[in-house]
């Protein structure tokens, strides 16, 4: 009885972090439709990575800690967590801004339940 207690209490512990997760992303994408640029990795300027390397450090840490949870479910990897990280880095100059991209998130996570 033990081994299912533990892993309802990790699966549990997983949700809860996968809504952290989320609830950190969604706060991080808010800055950035007002304003802030760097969430999505779109600029050479150290300050502005600087500025968001706390975000992303707790968004990547939360990840790997989440992806690892998921692994001894047996579940799949985290899906939020990479498709956040796979939309980050160099576009072409006909894509849009990382203003209205970030705007773009949020209606996606809005009209998404976790």
């Amino acid at each position: 009885m033990a081994k299912p207690d533990r892993l309802a209490r990790l699966d549990a512990q997983r949700e809860d972090l996968e809504t952290e997760y989320r609830d950190t992303l969604i706060a991080a994408l808010e800055k950035t439709a007002s304003g802030s640029l760097g969430l999505f990795d779109r600029s050479a300027d150290r300050r502005v990575r600087a500025a968001i390397a706390p975000t992303i450090d707790a968004l990547t840490d939360m990840g790997a800690d989440i992806d690892a949870m998921r692994d001894r479910l047996l579940l799949e990897p985290f899906a939020l967590h990479h498709d956040f990280f796979a939309a980050r880095g160099p576009v072409s100059a006909s894509a849009v801004g990382e203003q209205k991209e970030a705007r773009l998130w949020l209606d996606r996570l809005k009209a998404s339940p976790l």
